[in-house]
């Protein structure tokens, strides 16, 4: 039977992201820290919540960034909220934090008083609830998803990549920020897939389906 491994280095809502994986296919499904075992699945999903210096000190701690930059670049590949951030170069949080380097760019922090352009309101940081997904680009993950779908996020930084290539989604928070980013065979996200109901499952169902080509 086909494996997935959801990596465990103790950040996040791990079980959570396993259960809704469980839901959507009959894969096996391993919450894990094991790195032959990472290594060994057929797909890998790195989730995260928290602080970007405890999320990578856990990671290195545990030897398992030397793991996800393999199975990075070999196997399909979903980061999840902070697990798609931590893929960046560098991360504004906590005075400055150096990530892992597998997406070029990097990781800002929303505004002080961030605005909605439209109504002029003041903005809540963190952006936390549902809001609309514009995909960029086509791509295997947004099958029957409808376009500017909602999705749920809870976050006060995003993603800002070196070059507009790997944007696979976009959302508008005050301003157009990165919701989903594309490399090769890894495809990450801001917003929570297990947190989004139907459309949260259909992405981790096409996900399971995923071959890593685009």
């Amino acid at each position: 039977m086909a494996i997935v491994a959801v990596i465990d280095y103790g950040m996040g809502n791990l079980h959570s992201v396993a259960k809704a994986l469980g839901r959507v296919s009959d894969i096996r499904v391993e919450v894990t820290s094991d790195a032959s075992l990472i290594r060994r699945a057929d797909r890998v999903v790195l989730p995260g919540v928290g602080a970007m210096r405890d999320c990578i000190s856990e990671i290195k701690r545990l030897g398992l960034d030397d793991v996800i930059y393999d199975v990075a670049k070999t196997k399909p590949f979903l980061g999840v909220c902070v697990g798609m951030q931590a893929l960046m170069d560098f991360s504004e949080e906590n005075a400055g934090v150096e990530c892992l380097g597998i997406v070029p760019g990097s990781v800002k922090a929303f505004e002080q008083n961030l605005k909605d352009p439209l109504t002029d309101a003041v903005l809540k940081v963190p952006h936390m609830g549902w809001n609309q997904v514009y995909q960029a680009t086509k791509h295997p993950l947004w099958r029957d998803i409808p376009q500017d779908s909602r999705f749920y996020f809870v976050h006060s930084y995003y993603a800002q990549p070196e070059h507009p290539g790997p944007v696979a989604a976009s959302t508008s928070y005050g301003h157009p920020f990165a919701s989903a980013l594309v490399q090769d065979n890894i495809f990450a996200v801001q917003f929570h897939p297990e947190k989004s109901q139907q459309a949260g499952l259909t992405l981790y169902a096409n996900f399971v389906n995923w071959d890593g080509q685009c």
